[in-house]
Parts: C-alpha cells; structure tokens; sequence
C-alpha cells in the first residue's frame, strides 16, 4: 500500500474522530436553547438524549464485527453518510418526538467510530501511543468544538442550524472517503504493521477482565462531565451566561486537555503502561471531588484538570486492551468497550437529570464518580505487568490501513 493511502487513513480517521465526537456532545448546549423555545424543562429535554447514549455503546459490537469481517473504510462511510442525515433530520424536527428518534439514529451511527477506527489504527501504527494521542486531539478537537461552533450557530443563526450544519459536513465527508475508496486510493489490510508477542492466557483473561471494570468507570466520568459541564458553568459561573461564552469555556477546557492525549501517547510508548493508567487513575480523584465543590474560576481549572487526566491514559488504556486481546478479535475487543463507554453514557444521562431534579445542582453527582475512580484505581493494582513493546516490524508488505 502507498505512503498516501496512509496518511490518507490517518486523515479520515481523525476527522472522523472529531465529527463523531462534535455530533455526539453538541446536544448538551443546543438543549439550553430548546429549554426557552420550547418551554420545557432541563431534565425532560436532557432525557431525549438517553436512547442515542445507549446506542452508542449497544451499536459498538456489532460494528466492530463487521469491522473485523467485512471492511473498516465501508463501515467509516457508513458512519459519515448516516450521522449526517441524522444530525439534519434533528434540525427539522418540530417535536420532542421528532427529535427523540433523530438523536436515537445520531447514537446508533455514531457506535460504528471507536471499535472499527481504533483497531484499525492499532493494527497499521508503529508508535502506537503517538497514533493514538494524535487521533484522541482530533476527538478532543470535536468535543472542543461541539461548545464553541455550537453556541456560535445558535447564537448567530438557530439551534435548528446547529444541527444541520455540521450533518452536512458529516455527508460530505463520506462521499469523499467512498470516492478514495472506490479509486483505490485507499484501501484495507488485515495483518499487523508491528509483529508483538502475545501474553498467556490466563493474563489476557485477568487484565481484560479488570479493564472491563476501570473502562465502566471511566466511561461514567468523561460522560458525567460532558453532560453536566454547560449547566454546571451555566449555575456556577457569574461572569457569562449566552450560549456562545459557555460554549466557548467548554471549548477551551476540552482543548487544553486534549494536548494530554500526546502527552499520553508519548509515556505509554515509553514506560510501563499499568503504570501510566494507575497514576492516570489515582490523580483523578481529587480533582473529581473539588469539581463537586467549586465555583467561579477553581471549578473551571479543577474541571480542566480532571477531563486533561481523563484523556491522558486513554493511549495506555488502549494499548493495554491490544495487548490482553488477539488481534483478529481486536474490534470486537474494543466494541466491548465502547458498549462499556458509552452504555454508561445513559446511566450518566440519568444521574445528571435525577440529581440535578432533586438538587438543583451537581454536588453529589461528582462525588459519587469520584469514589468510583477510586475504585477502579484499586482495581487496576492487580492488572498484570505490561511493558510497552518494541518488537521489530511484521513480515507484511508495508502496508498501512485505510481511515484509522
């Protein structure tokens, strides 16, 4: 395979990681302008996201099957072509009903990104901490930019177009993947790029077990803080309160800590990746307890600083389930995360609406998820000792994969 169906893998993977993630998060502050059109409240219209959390991870399995049997840039078209019509067709609902089922199919398009992209990048990436951490910026990128574009679109123009737009870019940019696809200009593979020795069994069954575990748990986390975070600033911060100025601070947080992800990337290569995850883990608790208590600028800082450890281990976290799962179950492997991460999205949806209900703010909500991490690093303690690998190159030709 060519050095341009390479890069150009690399390229639709990460612009695919930043559209999934800016269709998957900018509900959060469209729904601060529906709460005053549409005169309902919060928690109700927080709610119609529940289904499209759930899809997201349900969908994970599925999607990384066919990934593994059927093709990873077909499954990526997939992906473009339908979060786009269905992030359009949550612009031209005119019901909460309407819009349920729009955000229903946003969900289930979205599940086909993570298991299919991040196993394919896995099996074509040599530094594969470096691969990751530059694909996890893009996913922060989308996040980033699901604050900012979004509240600029409402601000500028409607929630309605807040929708549409980024839809079609999401179309756009699967029509231009088939078109590499179909031109041959990118195509797939289905050995590894780094030829690795695989752990004994019993290894692989312990660590993939407790991941599954520390995974559940930090799936809780990112989605508590996404969901909550805009009405979080929107109650605790005195100095702005347009769409744009929270959208705004959401974008910087989730920049600033998206630069971590290289960070990351850069030590999982280095050092032993139990290591790195635990240390990852353990230092998300404090900061996960004062995001409970803070206001004004500590609670943007301490909220900063809890999504930038969040993101840090992620290349580790990854790497450490390559590593406890053989690599033609790699994409199932990781859609069993993704059904972990983002079935959990749901349950974070629902604490989010029941405390804020019953509270009127987020206080307990971190520190339950506090106590968890806590937990989970517990858990990780008894991982087996994994090193970061540098084996030599594989016997395939060079051939790096199509859009991971």
């Amino acid at each position: 395979m060519s050095t341009l169906s390479a890069r150009l893998s690399l390229i639709f993977s990460c612009l695919g990681h930043a559209i999934m993630h800016l269709l998957a998060a900018f509900y959060f502050v469209i729904v601060l302008q529906l709460e005053q059109e549409w005169q309902l409240p919060y928690h109700e219209l927080i709610e119609l996201w529940t289904l499209g959390a759930l899809l997201i991870g349900v969908g994970a399995i599925p999607a990384g099957w066919l990934g593994d049997h059927w093709s990873a840039p077909g499954m990526m078209i997939v992906m473009f072509l339908g979060m786009g019509a269905a992030s359009i067709a949550c612009g031209l609902s005119a019901t909460p009903g309407g819009l349920l089922l729009g955000l229903s199919a946003l969900g289930l398009f979205a599940s086909i990104y993570h298991p299919v992209a991040i196993a394919w990048l896995m099996r074509n990436a040599v530094a594969q901490g470096k691969a990751l951490g530059v694909n996890g910026i893009f996913g922060s990128a989308g996040v980033a930019g699901s604050g900012i574009l979004t509240g600029f679109l409402i601000d500028a123009y409607s929630w309605r177009v807040a929708f549409i737009l980024p839809g079609v870019v999401s179309l756009l940019a699967g029509l231009l993947l088939w078109w590499c696809c179909w031109r041959r200009i990118i195509v797939d593979t289905r050995t590894d790029l780094k030829a690795e020795t695989p752990p004994s069994r019993d290894d692989m069954l312990r660590g993939f077990g407790i991941l599954l575990l520390t995974m559940l748990v930090m799936g809780i986390a990112f989605h508590a803080m996404q969901t909550a975070l805009p009405k979080m600033f929107s109650l605790r911060l005195d100095f702005t309160d347009s769409a744009l100025g929270i959208g705004a601070l959401i974008a910087g947080v989730y920049a600033i800590s998206g630069i971590m992800q290289i960070v990351g990337g850069h030590l999982a290569d280095r050092f032993a990746l139990k290591q790195v995850y635990l240390i990852g883990l353990l230092l998300q608790v404090p900061m996960l307890a004062l995001v409970a208590q803070a206001t004004g600028m500590p609670l943007i800082v301490a909220a900063t600083m809890a999504i930038f450890l969040n993101s840090s281990v992620l290349p580790a976290e990854n790497m450490l389930i390559a590593r406890y799962t053989p690599a033609h179950r790699r994409a199932l492997a990781y859609g069993i995360k993704f059904v972990l991460a983002f079935s959990c999205a749901p349950l974070a949806v629902m604490l989010v609406s029941y405390i804020h209900a019953r509270t009127g703010d987020f206080i307990w909500l971190y520190w339950l998820v506090a106590v968890c991490m806590l937990l989970a690093f517990l858990a990780a303690l008894l991982l087996p000792a994994v090193h970061s690998l540098r084996s030599g190159l594989s016997e395939r030709s060079p051939e790096p994969v199509q859009a991971s």
